[in-house]
């Protein structure tokens, strides 16, 4: 019984997080966008791009006519809506745009240790911490959830330290990080990683999911 009353509230969790950060989503490599510049068709989507999307590249910029290359790392729709109405202002009487995402674009994340199918996920919709345990099938009951370590592609020194109790009991959103490409993600029993054994085989995989990225 408990170990249903656990996932229950992961569901739930997974259900709020991602309605609570519907608007904030954060565009990412491969997201496919609906551009419309009211009165301007010759710069909306439809007319300027094979296929009618624009798309963001994998090095995470997108171009767009006028005002050229815009970089959306770490950006939301509304974010990204705001610049381009800035820098087409230059150019054009009060731009007003729209943006819409047609499809999302995926990020693949290693998620290993204590879950129930450790390895590695392609992210779509959300690409937070608990949308990479869930794909994973969820925590297993050895998991020490106050001990969950985040590993970015690029990251120098010790792991991000996590407490995923902070978020399923005390709703602590701010520690549902977003997740990166390549990142990699540990569910530990009893604190401690074993790099040699748990992590280092599978970080070259992380080097080559960026290089098959920027070979796209």
């Amino acid at each position: 019984m408990k170990k249903k009353i656990v996932s229950l509230l992961f569901a739930c969790t997974l259900a709020i997080s991602g309605i609570a950060h519907a608007e904030e989503y954060i565009m990412c490599p491969g997201d496919q966008l609906d551009i419309t510049v009211l009165g301007h068709e010759d710069i909306s989507t439809v007319i300027t791009t094979p296929g009618g999307k624009y798309i963001v590249r994998p090095d995470g910029k997108l171009s767009f006519p006028l005002i050229g290359e815009v970089d959306i790392t770490g950006l939301t729709i509304a974010q990204f809506t705001q610049i381009l109405e800035q820098r087409l202002s230059e150019y054009l009487v009060e731009p007003k745009i729209t943006v819409n995402i047609a499809q999302l674009g995926t990020t693949r994340v290693y998620v290993l240790g204590e879950v129930n199918k450790p390895g590695l996920y392609e992210l779509t919709k959300s690409h937070k911490l608990l949308d990479a345990i869930g794909a994973a099938n969820g925590f297993t009951k050895d998991a020490a959830k106050k001990k969950v370590f985040l590993i970015h592609k690029d990251q120098q020194g010790e792991p991000i330290k996590l407490n995923l109790n902070d978020i399923l009991k005390k709703g602590d959103i701010s520690q549902n990080h977003t997740l990166a490409e390549g990142d990699l993600l540990y569910l530990t029993s009893n604190g401690r990683i074993d790099f040699a054994k748990d992590i280092m085989p599978f970080i070259s995989g992380a080097y080559m999911v960026s290089e098959i990225n920027n070979n796209d």
